[in-house]
Protein backbone atom coordinates (compact mmCIF):
# COMPACT_ATOMS: atom_id res chain seq x y z
CA UNK A 1 0.00 0.00 0.00
CA UNK A 2 1.36 3.58 -1.00
CA UNK A 3 2.25 5.53 2.69
CA UNK A 4 0.08 8.27 1.10
CA UNK A 5 -2.80 6.67 0.99
CA UNK A 6 -5.14 3.92 2.92
CA UNK A 7 -6.00 0.54 2.01
CA UNK A 8 -9.59 1.59 1.32
CA UNK A 9 -8.37 4.66 -1.44
CA UNK A 10 -5.88 2.17 -3.05
CA UNK A 11 -8.58 -0.38 -3.72
CA UNK A 12 -10.42 3.04 -4.62
CA UNK A 13 -7.26 3.41 -7.18
CA UNK A 14 -7.57 -0.45 -8.59
CA UNK A 15 -11.06 -0.37 -9.48
CA UNK A 16 -10.48 2.88 -10.73
CA UNK A 17 -7.98 2.00 -13.46
CA UNK A 18 -9.57 -1.30 -13.70
CA UNK A 19 -12.43 0.83 -15.38
CA UNK A 20 -10.19 2.88 -17.58
CA UNK A 21 -7.95 0.27 -19.02
CA UNK A 22 -8.47 -0.46 -22.52
CA UNK A 23 -11.03 2.97 -23.48
CA UNK A 24 -9.56 4.93 -25.84
CA UNK A 25 -6.71 6.46 -26.53
CA UNK A 26 -6.26 10.73 -25.92
CA UNK A 27 -5.92 11.26 -29.66
CA UNK A 28 -8.01 9.07 -30.79
CA UNK A 29 -11.33 10.53 -28.87
CA UNK A 30 -13.83 8.36 -28.24
CA UNK A 31 -17.11 7.51 -26.28
CA UNK A 32 -19.54 10.39 -25.27
CA UNK A 33 -17.96 12.01 -21.99
CA UNK A 34 -21.04 12.39 -20.69
CA UNK A 35 -22.31 8.97 -20.82
CA UNK A 36 -18.40 7.70 -19.81
CA UNK A 37 -18.91 9.87 -16.78
CA UNK A 38 -22.06 8.48 -15.45
CA UNK A 39 -20.40 4.99 -15.97
CA UNK A 40 -17.32 5.61 -14.22
CA UNK A 41 -19.86 6.93 -11.49
CA UNK A 42 -21.64 4.07 -11.21
CA UNK A 43 -19.12 1.59 -11.45
CA UNK A 44 -16.15 3.11 -9.50
CA UNK A 45 -17.45 6.15 -7.54
CA UNK A 46 -15.74 8.72 -9.25
CA UNK A 47 -17.93 11.18 -9.56
CA UNK A 48 -18.30 11.50 -5.88
CA UNK A 49 -14.90 10.42 -4.48
CA UNK A 50 -14.11 13.60 -2.25
CA UNK A 51 -17.87 14.01 -1.20
CA UNK A 52 -19.26 13.09 2.57
CA UNK A 53 -21.08 9.79 2.58
CA UNK A 54 -24.02 12.08 3.95
CA UNK A 55 -24.56 13.17 0.20
CA UNK A 56 -23.76 10.14 -1.38
CA UNK A 57 -19.90 10.47 -1.63
CA UNK A 58 -17.48 7.86 -1.13
CA UNK A 59 -15.90 10.23 2.02
CA UNK A 60 -12.38 9.93 0.57
CA UNK A 61 -11.69 13.78 0.69
CA UNK A 62 -8.46 15.69 -1.10
CA UNK A 63 -6.49 12.62 -0.90
CA UNK A 64 -9.06 10.33 -2.57
CA UNK A 65 -9.25 13.03 -5.04
CA UNK A 66 -5.69 12.98 -5.88
CA UNK A 67 -6.46 9.30 -7.05
CA UNK A 68 -8.70 10.06 -9.11
CA UNK A 69 -7.17 12.44 -10.88
CA UNK A 70 -3.89 9.93 -10.97
CA UNK A 71 -5.30 7.38 -12.72
CA UNK A 72 -7.35 9.89 -14.81
CA UNK A 73 -4.72 11.58 -16.15
CA UNK A 74 -2.69 8.29 -17.32
CA UNK A 75 -5.14 8.43 -20.36
CA UNK A 76 -6.74 12.10 -20.43
CA UNK A 77 -9.61 10.88 -21.70
CA UNK A 78 -12.37 13.73 -21.79
CA UNK A 79 -13.94 13.91 -18.64
CA UNK A 80 -15.83 16.56 -16.16
CA UNK A 81 -13.70 15.01 -13.06
CA UNK A 82 -11.68 18.64 -12.92
CA UNK A 83 -14.82 21.11 -13.29
CA UNK A 84 -17.57 19.20 -11.83
CA UNK A 85 -15.48 17.03 -8.69
CA UNK A 86 -12.36 19.12 -8.51
CA UNK A 87 -13.77 22.69 -8.78
CA UNK A 88 -17.72 23.25 -8.60
CA UNK A 89 -18.43 20.22 -5.74
CA UNK A 90 -15.93 21.48 -3.27
CA UNK A 91 -17.38 25.05 -3.61
CA UNK A 92 -21.10 23.68 -3.26
CA UNK A 93 -20.26 22.16 -0.50
CA UNK A 94 -18.46 24.70 1.37
CA UNK A 95 -20.48 27.60 1.00
CA UNK A 96 -24.35 26.34 -0.27
CA UNK A 97 -27.50 26.32 2.53
CA UNK A 98 -28.27 23.06 3.03
CA UNK A 99 -31.07 23.39 0.67
CA UNK A 100 -28.68 23.64 -1.91
CA UNK A 101 -26.58 21.15 -0.81
CA UNK A 102 -29.26 18.10 -0.58
CA UNK A 103 -30.24 19.37 -3.87
CA UNK A 104 -27.06 19.35 -6.02
CA UNK A 105 -24.38 17.21 -4.38
CA UNK A 106 -26.15 13.49 -4.79
CA UNK A 107 -26.57 14.42 -8.31
CA UNK A 108 -23.04 15.32 -8.72
CA UNK A 109 -21.84 11.73 -6.61
CA UNK A 110 -24.16 10.08 -8.66
CA UNK A 111 -22.78 11.22 -12.31
CA UNK A 112 -26.24 12.65 -13.24
CA UNK A 113 -24.91 16.35 -13.06
CA UNK A 114 -22.03 18.01 -13.67
CA UNK A 115 -21.02 21.57 -13.74
CA UNK A 116 -18.70 24.41 -14.40
CA UNK A 117 -16.96 27.24 -12.51
CA UNK A 118 -16.82 30.24 -14.60
CA UNK A 119 -14.57 33.12 -13.66
CA UNK A 120 -14.38 36.16 -15.79
CA UNK A 121 -11.03 37.28 -18.11
CA UNK A 122 -10.00 34.20 -17.46
CA UNK A 123 -8.31 34.61 -13.97
CA UNK A 124 -9.22 31.55 -12.30
CA UNK A 125 -5.68 31.36 -10.89
CA UNK A 126 -5.90 34.15 -9.02
CA UNK A 127 -9.98 33.56 -8.08
CA UNK A 128 -8.35 30.36 -6.23
CA UNK A 129 -5.48 32.08 -4.53
CA UNK A 130 -2.90 30.25 -5.99
CA UNK A 131 -1.09 32.86 -7.89
CA UNK A 132 -1.70 35.66 -6.10
CA UNK A 133 -4.62 37.22 -3.40
CA UNK A 134 -7.71 36.90 -4.29
CA UNK A 135 -9.10 39.86 -2.34
CA UNK A 136 -8.89 42.22 -5.48
CA UNK A 137 -11.64 43.25 -8.48
CA UNK A 138 -10.73 39.40 -10.54
CA UNK A 139 -14.55 39.34 -10.90
CA UNK A 140 -15.01 42.81 -12.57
CA UNK A 141 -14.62 45.35 -9.80
CA UNK A 142 -17.47 47.47 -11.23
CA UNK A 143 -16.33 47.90 -14.42
CA UNK A 144 -16.65 46.37 -17.88
CA UNK A 145 -15.04 42.34 -19.13
CA UNK A 146 -16.37 41.01 -15.95
CA UNK A 147 -19.25 39.61 -14.72
CA UNK A 148 -21.60 42.06 -12.68
CA UNK A 149 -24.78 40.89 -10.57
CA UNK A 150 -27.59 43.28 -9.50
CA UNK A 151 -30.73 42.28 -7.35
CA UNK A 152 -34.25 43.42 -9.01
CA UNK A 153 -37.47 43.21 -7.50
CA UNK A 154 -40.25 40.26 -8.40
CA UNK A 155 -40.38 38.92 -11.38
CA UNK A 156 -42.37 36.09 -13.26
CA UNK A 157 -44.68 34.25 -10.75
CA UNK A 158 -42.99 36.19 -7.69
CA UNK A 159 -44.26 38.52 -5.35
CA UNK A 160 -42.45 41.56 -3.92
CA UNK A 161 -42.32 39.59 -0.67
CA UNK A 162 -39.96 37.25 -2.19
CA UNK A 163 -37.12 39.70 -2.13
CA UNK A 164 -36.26 40.09 -5.96
CA UNK A 165 -34.15 38.11 -7.74
CA UNK A 166 -30.15 38.49 -9.25
CA UNK A 167 -29.61 39.13 -13.03
CA UNK A 168 -26.00 38.29 -13.97
CA UNK A 169 -24.81 40.64 -16.82
CA UNK A 170 -21.13 40.09 -18.54
CA UNK A 171 -18.77 37.56 -20.09
CA UNK A 172 -16.18 34.79 -19.05
CA UNK A 173 -13.71 32.63 -21.04
CA UNK A 174 -11.30 29.60 -20.77
CA UNK A 175 -14.44 28.22 -18.83
CA UNK A 176 -13.34 24.57 -18.22
CA UNK A 177 -16.40 22.22 -19.76
CA UNK A 178 -18.21 25.30 -19.88
CA UNK A 179 -20.24 24.36 -22.58
CA UNK A 180 -21.30 20.59 -21.53
CA UNK A 181 -22.29 21.26 -18.21
CA UNK A 182 -26.14 21.06 -16.79
CA UNK A 183 -24.70 23.60 -13.92
CA UNK A 184 -22.95 26.96 -13.94
CA UNK A 185 -21.02 28.45 -10.74
CA UNK A 186 -20.72 31.95 -12.16
CA UNK A 187 -18.61 34.55 -9.87
CA UNK A 188 -19.70 38.09 -10.12
CA UNK A 189 -18.89 41.39 -8.78
CA UNK A 190 -22.05 42.75 -6.43
CA UNK A 191 -22.66 46.32 -4.59
CA UNK A 192 -21.48 49.52 -5.47
CA UNK A 193 -18.20 50.95 -4.26
CA UNK A 194 -18.36 51.31 -0.55
CA UNK A 195 -19.97 47.61 -0.76
CA UNK A 196 -18.13 45.63 -3.35
CA UNK A 197 -18.22 41.82 -3.10
CA UNK A 198 -17.89 39.31 -5.33
CA UNK A 199 -20.36 36.19 -4.54
CA UNK A 200 -20.69 32.81 -6.32
CA UNK A 201 -24.37 32.46 -8.49
CA UNK A 202 -25.89 28.96 -9.70
CA UNK A 203 -27.03 29.30 -13.49
CA UNK A 204 -29.18 26.54 -14.88
CA UNK A 205 -27.83 25.69 -18.48
CA UNK A 206 -31.47 26.33 -20.30
CA UNK A 207 -31.27 29.78 -18.78
CA UNK A 208 -32.36 32.33 -21.20
CA UNK A 209 -29.80 35.26 -21.73
CA UNK A 210 -27.10 32.61 -21.46
CA UNK A 211 -24.96 32.16 -24.42
CA UNK A 212 -22.00 28.86 -24.33
CA UNK A 213 -19.41 29.11 -27.16
CA UNK A 214 -16.55 25.96 -27.02
CA UNK A 215 -13.37 27.23 -27.76
CA UNK A 216 -11.15 25.68 -30.01
CA UNK A 217 -9.25 22.34 -29.10
CA UNK A 218 -6.39 20.12 -30.15
CA UNK A 219 -5.80 16.60 -28.80
CA UNK A 220 -4.91 16.70 -25.43
CA UNK A 221 -6.08 20.10 -24.31
CA UNK A 222 -8.84 20.66 -21.60
CA UNK A 223 -12.21 21.53 -23.35
CA UNK A 224 -13.38 25.06 -22.66
CA UNK A 225 -15.75 27.34 -23.57
CA UNK A 226 -16.23 31.10 -23.34
CA UNK A 227 -19.99 32.14 -21.89
CA UNK A 228 -22.05 35.37 -22.33
CA UNK A 229 -24.83 36.27 -20.24
CA UNK A 230 -27.03 38.79 -20.73
CA UNK A 231 -29.55 39.71 -18.10
CA UNK A 232 -29.54 35.72 -16.92
CA UNK A 233 -31.29 34.78 -14.05
CA UNK A 234 -29.07 33.40 -10.94
CA UNK A 235 -29.33 32.03 -8.04
CA UNK A 236 -27.08 33.46 -5.05
CA UNK A 237 -25.09 30.14 -3.15
CA UNK A 238 -25.47 30.23 -0.14
CA UNK A 239 -27.45 32.43 2.53
CA UNK A 240 -28.19 35.84 1.83
CA UNK A 241 -27.08 37.84 4.67
CA UNK A 242 -23.75 35.91 5.02
CA UNK A 243 -21.15 38.16 5.74
CA UNK A 244 -17.20 38.41 6.29
CA UNK A 245 -15.88 36.10 8.84
CA UNK A 246 -11.91 37.73 10.28
CA UNK A 247 -12.17 40.20 7.83
CA UNK A 248 -12.94 37.84 4.31
CA UNK A 249 -15.84 36.89 2.39
CA UNK A 250 -16.75 33.46 2.79
CA UNK A 251 -16.64 33.21 -0.98
CA UNK A 252 -12.41 34.27 -0.81
CA UNK A 253 -12.24 31.33 1.85
CA UNK A 254 -13.45 28.72 0.10
CA UNK A 255 -12.41 30.12 -3.24
CA UNK A 256 -8.70 29.44 -1.27
CA UNK A 257 -9.06 26.31 0.35
CA UNK A 258 -10.72 24.80 -2.55
CA UNK A 259 -7.64 26.30 -4.74
CA UNK A 260 -5.09 24.67 -2.74
CA UNK A 261 -6.61 21.05 -2.86
CA UNK A 262 -7.62 21.72 -6.68
CA UNK A 263 -3.88 22.47 -7.27
CA UNK A 264 -2.82 19.00 -5.32
CA UNK A 265 -5.14 16.95 -7.52
CA UNK A 266 -4.11 19.09 -10.85
CA UNK A 267 -0.60 18.31 -9.58
CA UNK A 268 -1.11 14.33 -9.37
CA UNK A 269 -2.95 14.11 -12.53
CA UNK A 270 -0.06 15.87 -14.33
CA UNK A 271 1.94 12.87 -12.78
CA UNK A 272 -0.18 10.44 -13.68
CA UNK A 273 0.03 11.85 -17.27
CA UNK A 274 4.14 12.24 -17.04
CA UNK A 275 4.22 8.46 -16.49
CA UNK A 276 1.98 6.97 -18.78
CA UNK A 277 4.80 8.83 -21.39
CA UNK A 278 7.46 7.45 -19.52
CA UNK A 279 6.06 3.88 -19.34
CA UNK A 280 5.56 3.93 -23.14
CA UNK A 281 9.49 5.29 -22.90
CA UNK A 282 10.98 2.57 -21.08
CA UNK A 283 8.78 0.34 -22.89
CA UNK A 284 10.75 1.35 -26.08
CA UNK A 285 13.77 1.06 -24.60
CA UNK A 286 13.49 -2.74 -23.35
CA UNK A 287 12.98 -3.37 -27.36
CA UNK A 288 15.64 -1.61 -28.37
CA UNK A 289 13.52 0.96 -30.11
CA UNK A 290 14.86 4.03 -28.62
CA UNK A 291 18.14 5.56 -28.93
CA UNK A 292 21.13 4.39 -26.37
CA UNK A 293 20.86 7.62 -24.42
CA UNK A 294 17.29 7.44 -23.72
CA UNK A 295 17.16 4.90 -20.45
CA UNK A 296 19.34 7.69 -18.68
CA UNK A 297 17.08 9.87 -19.67
CA UNK A 298 14.24 7.92 -18.61
CA UNK A 299 15.68 6.83 -15.43
CA UNK A 300 16.21 11.01 -14.10
CA UNK A 301 13.04 11.50 -15.69
CA UNK A 302 11.09 8.71 -13.58
CA UNK A 303 12.87 10.65 -10.23
CA UNK A 304 11.61 13.78 -11.10
CA UNK A 305 7.90 12.39 -11.55
CA UNK A 306 7.97 10.19 -8.57
CA UNK A 307 9.32 13.61 -6.58
CA UNK A 308 6.19 15.42 -8.08
CA UNK A 309 3.87 12.51 -7.03
CA UNK A 310 4.81 12.49 -3.52
CA UNK A 311 4.56 16.38 -3.66
CA UNK A 312 1.11 16.30 -4.64
CA UNK A 313 -0.09 13.57 -2.09
CA UNK A 314 1.85 15.33 0.61
CA UNK A 315 -0.23 18.59 -0.13
CA UNK A 316 -3.40 16.41 -0.81
CA UNK A 317 -3.03 15.59 2.66
CA UNK A 318 -1.90 18.26 4.63
CA UNK A 319 -2.51 22.26 5.00
CA UNK A 320 1.03 23.15 4.48
CA UNK A 321 1.16 26.76 3.21
CA UNK A 322 2.15 27.02 -0.61
CA UNK A 323 2.16 23.59 -0.75
CA UNK A 324 -0.42 23.07 -3.50
CA UNK A 325 0.82 25.70 -5.76
CA UNK A 326 4.40 24.78 -5.13
CA UNK A 327 3.38 20.63 -6.45
CA UNK A 328 1.45 22.09 -9.22
CA UNK A 329 4.16 24.12 -10.51
CA UNK A 330 6.47 21.33 -10.30
CA UNK A 331 4.30 18.82 -11.92
CA UNK A 332 3.73 20.83 -14.97
CA UNK A 333 7.70 21.66 -15.33
CA UNK A 334 7.93 17.77 -15.17
CA UNK A 335 5.47 17.24 -17.65
CA UNK A 336 6.84 19.40 -19.96
CA UNK A 337 10.41 17.46 -20.06
CA UNK A 338 9.23 14.05 -20.20
CA UNK A 339 7.36 14.88 -23.00
CA UNK A 340 10.48 16.76 -24.75
CA UNK A 341 12.91 14.70 -23.73
CA UNK A 342 11.29 11.26 -23.89
CA UNK A 343 8.61 10.86 -26.25
CA UNK A 344 9.38 10.43 -30.28
CA UNK A 345 7.74 12.54 -32.93
CA UNK A 346 4.44 11.45 -33.97
CA UNK A 347 4.20 9.41 -30.33
CA UNK A 348 1.09 11.44 -28.09
CA UNK A 349 3.68 12.65 -25.86
CA UNK A 350 2.65 16.05 -27.84
CA UNK A 351 -1.25 15.47 -26.09
CA UNK A 352 0.78 15.60 -22.91
CA UNK A 353 2.65 18.44 -23.35
CA UNK A 354 -0.46 20.52 -24.48
CA UNK A 355 -2.40 19.79 -21.22
CA UNK A 356 0.54 20.90 -19.42
CA UNK A 357 0.93 23.90 -21.30
CA UNK A 358 -2.85 24.52 -21.38
CA UNK A 359 -3.16 23.83 -17.65
CA UNK A 360 -0.53 26.58 -17.17
CA UNK A 361 -2.31 29.03 -19.12
CA UNK A 362 -5.17 28.00 -17.16
CA UNK A 363 -4.15 28.41 -13.14
CA UNK A 364 -0.02 29.19 -14.01
CA UNK A 365 2.04 30.99 -15.21
CA UNK A 366 4.64 28.15 -13.26
CA UNK A 367 6.47 31.03 -11.95
CA UNK A 368 3.79 32.77 -10.30
CA UNK A 369 2.83 29.51 -8.50
CA UNK A 370 6.10 29.46 -7.18
CA UNK A 371 6.27 33.26 -5.91
CA UNK A 372 3.13 32.61 -4.54
CA UNK A 373 3.96 29.66 -2.84
CA UNK A 374 6.81 31.56 -1.34
CA UNK A 375 3.99 34.34 0.24
CA UNK A 376 2.06 32.02 1.38
CA UNK A 377 5.05 30.19 3.32
CA UNK A 378 5.51 33.33 5.08
CA UNK A 379 9.10 33.83 3.49
CA UNK A 380 8.88 37.32 2.27
CA UNK A 381 7.65 40.28 3.74
CA UNK A 382 3.85 40.77 2.64
CA UNK A 383 3.87 44.40 2.75
CA UNK A 384 3.54 45.38 5.87
CA UNK A 385 6.77 46.66 7.95
CA UNK A 386 8.13 43.79 9.85
CA UNK A 387 5.59 41.51 8.95
CA UNK A 388 5.75 37.72 7.70
CA UNK A 389 2.82 34.88 7.89
CA UNK A 390 0.55 33.68 5.13
CA UNK A 391 -1.22 36.50 3.18
CA UNK A 392 -4.70 37.77 4.07
CA UNK A 393 -6.97 35.25 1.71
CA UNK A 394 -4.41 32.98 1.28
CA UNK A 395 -5.67 29.52 2.01
CA UNK A 396 -2.81 28.91 4.52
CA UNK A 397 -4.90 32.01 6.57
CA UNK A 398 -7.86 30.26 6.06
CA UNK A 399 -6.56 26.78 7.04
CA UNK A 400 -5.02 28.75 10.38
CA UNK A 401 -8.09 30.73 10.92
CA UNK A 402 -10.10 27.37 11.48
Amino acid sequence: MDAATTEEQEEFRRTLRAQLRGGPRPEEGGADPGSEWRRLAERAGLAGAALPAAYGGGGGGPVALAVACEESGRTLRPSPLFATAVLTAPLLLALGTEPQREALLPRCAAGELTCATAVPAGRLGTALALTGPNGGDWAGGGRAGGVQARKVPGGPGRSPADGGRWLLYGEAARVPDGHTAGLLLVAAHTGGFARSRTRLFLVRAEAPGLRRSALPTAPGERPCARLELRQVEGELLGAEEAGPVGGRSPERAALAAVGAAAAAALAAETAGAADAVLCRAAARVRDGGAPAGDGARVAELHAAVRAVRAAAYAAAGSAEPGAGALALAQALQTQRAVAAQVAPPGDDGAVYARRAAGDELLLGPVHRLRERAAEEAGLFATGERGRTGPPEGSAAAVAGAR
